[in-house]
């Protein structure tokens, strides 16, 4: 990869292979194996020299706290999670957010503090963060197996759920805390079928898992305002008068935790989930 004219003025070594650079008065971080060997700072790299991966910082404020991050936090784990995020950039061949070099390193670097603690990580959003974003769940348990190989830290499964939110909220160039909020409003709703079916799901059957896909298309919809037509929407309120009723209740708690009016049509498609899973309490949906 080429750079823009100007060389680069080393303003932190992160670790051999990550840099923390400035170019042409912009703060900018660099991921070349072997590039940091041996250097220090103020040291100035050619603007000619091969990198893999070039993250720009622009937004002011984000800039700022990464700065206050490199003076906080062990050098060495936020190049680890430097080589971390240009691996998911690079598998997902895409552009993430630029605060996930700010959250994602302040998160890990928590995270290790606390296992070194021995305090216990728990997610309850595990199971729904990795039925409704396998792809980053994927890549966080790549991300996690890079953590244990460098820190010989064991990292329990319930880190893979954050870090996929983590992952899944950069690439939608959204909040965290709105991607946390939406597997919460998941989990929610699933916990509130059981209690008004008096049954417990399982969540790792294939009707949990269409329901939980459902779900997650149906919460983007309302947000964006695009409402979905169901032609048999009269049927189904005929048909299924309980499961409408149930569904309805539903619709009622989206509407009020996303301040969005649910049209009536997607009522209606939550019914058919719902009938599924009441039709297979006997089967695999039943634990």
């Amino acid at each position: 990869m080429k750079n823009s004219t100007g060389d680069f003025k080393i303003i932190k070594v992160l670790n051999n292979n990550v840099l923390f650079v400035l170019q042409n008065n912009k703060e900018k971080i660099l991921f070349e194996r072997g590039i940091g060997f041996g250097k220090k700072i103020d040291d100035l790299i050619s603007a000619d020299t091969h990198v893999e991966k070039v993250f720009s910082i622009e937004n002011e404020n984000n800039s700022n706290t990464f700065k206050q991050l490199v003076s906080t936090v062990n050098t060495n784990i936020i190049g680890i999670c430097e080589e971390i995020i240009s691996m998911i950039s690079k598998e997902l061949n895409e552009n993430l957010n630029e605060k996930i070099h700010i959250s994602l390193t302040d998160h890990i670097s928590f995270t290790l503090k606390r296992l070194l603690s021995n305090d216990t990580i728990q997610n309850p959003f595990l199971i729904e963060t990795a039925t409704l974003y396998k792809t980053e769940f994927e890549l966080a348990k790549k991300a996690v197996k890079m953590l244990e190989e460098k820190t010989n830290i064991e990292i329990p499964e319930d880190e893979v759920g954050f870090i996929a939110l983590h992952i899944h909220s950069a690439r939608k160039k959204g909040e965290l805390s709105n991607t946390i909020k939406y597997a919460f409003l998941s989990n929610t709703i699933i916990e509130f079928i059981e209690d008004e079916l008096d049954i417990t799901i399982d969540k790792h059957s294939i009707d949990y898992a269409r329901f939980i896909t459902h779900l997650r298309f149906t919460i983007e919809r309302i947000i964006n305002s695009s409402p979905i037509k169901n032609e048999l929407l009269n049927a189904i309120k005929h048909a299924y008068p309980e499961s409408y009723k149930l569904s309805s209740k539903i619709c009622k708690l989206l509407e009020d935790e996303l301040h969005k009016k649910v049209v009536e049509d997607e009522t209606a498609y939550l019914v058919m989930h719902i009938e599924r899973i009441k039709n297979n309490t006997k089967g695999s949906i039943l634990k």
